[in-house]
């Protein structure tokens, strides 16, 4: 089994919301996983799709890997730095406004047919 993996870091969108594309494809292999991607209405599933397809490039170049015999392993998404913010309330005061980022990860398998 060879692992190839990639990573996306600093992106602007909650890792809550961009969980929810993870979630998705865990488990499957790349073509399912790039359909579901590709069709989802999630913001997060646009992003991820670009790591799968950087982590699909990763594979077929460092361990030259067929795209159709590789399945993803692990897909994490981590919470990145926070852009702090205030906005302005009524009297004089401010409320703190938080711009969450993520850090994907994507890594793949290869799948031996013959065992």
């Amino acid at each position: 089994m060879q692992l190839a993996r990639a990573v996306t870091k600093y992106v602007r969108i909650s890792p809550r919301k961009a969980r929810y594309a993870a979630d998705l494809i865990r488990g499957l292999n790349v073509e399912q996983a790039s359909n579901q991607l590709l069709y989802s209405k999630l913001r997060g599933g646009r992003l991820l799709k670009k790591t799968l397809d950087s982590a699909v490039a990763n594979a077929e170049t460092q361990l030259d890997a067929r795209r159709e015999s590789l399945k993803i392993f692990e897909v994490r998404v981590d919470p990145g730095p926070i852009l702090r913010r205030a906005k302005p309330r009524s009297r004089g005061s401010s409320v703190p406004v938080n711009k969450r980022t993520s850090h994907f990860t994507i890594v793949l398998k290869t799948e031996e047919k013959g065992a």
